[in-house]
């Protein structure tokens, strides 16, 4: 029997789009011999619907309450009789849901949020769970974590809108030109290279629009690389890596969605074989120390003298078919469709083991 895998797609969140981009493209791909999809949209006020099949995505690039297609049905995830089930509030009915694909990028879908519902209600999920999820989200967590697994990423401040800290003071700490970035946001929404003080004045505003955490970063001279992993965490899978060439001064917003030419993305990237050995084993290291589970994206900066630096984990990652994550995989032997029957099972196989674990001591 067809297990049915609800992708849960939009979101509360500065990468709303983005993720309508990705749903469309897994949909597209599931393997319909073994999955029935069931699409759910989240609006940008963060309400649920249903929607009956595909069209949904050529209609609309963004869900929201006020100009929804007439096909959708406002829908909650709940449990019945210990059951996961989809209840629809429209006309009551309940849809058993096998497994869930959160294809949710950015705040309230990768930052654990919304596993934590998926838990609750004991519904199979694919990707990492509540407590990797936040820490990947958060990248003050994030770094903090890094550091003391003795993974080397780059220097950094925590600025919030409680304390004043001066752009000479940044300069002093982590020289010039510097990063600002928010901590809990995602797609480089809110990054800006900082280059004199009227920069860092304006672009911090623009940052603390999106989180009350904001981190400055030293900017690293490397290569953009990427790393795709996936499976158990206890067992990860690294692909071969990808490299981003920006085309803008950076790999910002605009260069990866909005400008056709942005970068140029080289899967495979051309690396030495000893850097590729050291890449992939960092990505894997990376992925346990963060409790990684099902799949995430790790991002490096490869320096000239070959050091490498870990820049950041994704824990839902890009999943449009140029995406780096599933071309990677592509690269390394895995088509776009295996590559998601893979995830699916790693999601329901994580499941099955927790449901061995004891949640009563008396019984």
């Amino acid at each position: 029997m067809k297990k049915v895998v609800a992708l849960i797609f939009g979101g509360k969140s500065a990468e709303h789009e983005v993720s309508l981009r990705s749903a469309k493209n897994v949909a597209d791909a599931l393997d319909k011999d073994n999955f029935s999809p069931l699409l759910i949209g989240i609006s940008k006020e963060g309400s649920w619907y249903r929607f009956p099949d595909m069209t949904v995505f050529s209609q609309v690039t963004k869900l929201e309450d006020s100009s929804l297609p007439q096909q959708a049905e406002p829908v909650a995830l709940i449990s019945f009789q210990g059951t996961p089930v989809l209840y629809s509030l429209k006309d009551h009915s309940k849809t058993k849901v096998d497994v869930a694909f959160p294809v949710l990028h950015g705040t309230m879908g990768e930052d654990g949020t919304i596993q934590g519902l998926f838990k609750m209600v004991q519904l199979p999920f694919v990707g990492c769970g509540v407590w990797s999820s936040a820490a990947g989200m958060d990248k003050e967590i994030m770094k903090r974590l890094f550091t003391e697994a003795q993974i080397p990423n780059a220097r950094y401040l925590l600025l919030t809108p409680f304390k004043s800290t001066p752009y000479s003071e940044v300069v002093s700490k982590l020289g010039s030109p510097f990063f600002i970035k928010p901590a809990n946001a995602g797609s480089s929404v809110g990054v800006h290279k900082i280059k004199s003080a009227e920069d860092y004045e304006v672009q911090l505003k623009d940052a603390f629009q999106f989180d009350t955490k904001v981190l400055a970063e030293e900017f690293v001279q490397g290569r953009e690389i990427e790393c795709s992993v996936m499976g158990h965490n206890h067992s990860p899978e690294a692909s071969l890596p990808g490299e981003i060439i920006p085309q803008h001064e950076f790999y910002s917003y605009e260069a990866k969605y909005l400008d056709d030419n942005g970068a140029l993305l080289k899967i495979p990237a051309e690396v030495s074989p000893e850097s590729l050995q050291k890449l992939q084993a960092l990505a894997k290291k990376t992925y346990q120390v963060m409790g990684c589970d099902g799949l995430t994206r790790v991002d490096f900066f490869l320096k000239s003298n070959g050091d490498l630096f870990v820049n950041e984990i994704n824990t839902i990652p890009g999943f449009t078919k140029i995406s780096m994550y599933p071309k990677m995989w592509e690269a390394t032997g895995v088509s776009y469709k295996d590559l998601i029957t893979k995830l699916i099972h790693f999601g329901l196989e994580k499941h099955r083991d927790e449901q061995k674990l004891k949640t009563s001591y008396l019984d």
